[in-house]
């Protein structure tokens, strides 16, 4: 009985997927354009998340001052 054959390539990830469709619709500089601007958004969340961090210390900080 021989084994099946094992695939060479893999399947693709639906991220792969949603590229393929991207590279299909949008020329190059609006593919490029949305990349920034999700990074953009993705580093204005990591920069809240530390200010509410900072604001937080900062809080805890002040009220053992006071206590």
């Amino acid at each position: 009985m021989q084994a099946a054959p094992v695939r060479a390539t893999a399947i693709p990830s639906v991220t792969d997927a949603l590229r393929a469709v991207e590279s299909l619709l949008m020329s190059s500089g609006q593919r490029t354009a949305r990349r920034n601007a999700w990074s953009s958004v993705l580093e204005d969340r990591r920069r809240a998340k530390d200010r509410v961090e900072a604001q937080r210390v900062l809080e805890a900080v002040s009220s053992a001052r006071t206590s």
